[in-house]
């Protein structure tokens, strides 16, 4: 599975690669700037769980289906308390997402 969903994408943009771009650049900013956030274990857990469930919203927006599932997941857990939260591979996911922003071409 690709780390952004091409399909998903032009679905959420209408195929209109200028804005599938714009998107992106704001979904990779995002990623940027809330993983440190999340993975901060000095902030409070609901703060996080928000973190997770903004950074899932947008991960959705541009078809990062595994960010999705993996933030989705962080999220319950931060909430519920219950087990761990799947942080690293959160980040690698990220990390993947980030790498297919940087040679996005429509």
């Amino acid at each position: 599975m690709p780390p952004i969903d091409r399909a998903a994408l032009d679905a959420q943009t209408g195929g209109d690669a200028d804005l599938a771009r714009e998107v992106l650049m704001l979904f990779a900013g995002q990623c940027r700037s809330i993983l440190p956030r999340l993975t901060d274990p000095a902030l409070p857990r609901g703060e996080r769980a928000d973190l997770a469930h903004t950074l899932k919203g947008s991960a959705a927006g541009v078809g990062a289906t595994r960010i999705h599932a993996l933030a989705d997941a962080a999220e319950t857990r931060l909430r519920d308390g219950g087990g761990p939260v799947p942080l690293d591979d959160l980040a690698d996911a990220v990390a993947a997402a980030l790498a297919a922003v940087a040679v996005w071409h429509p």
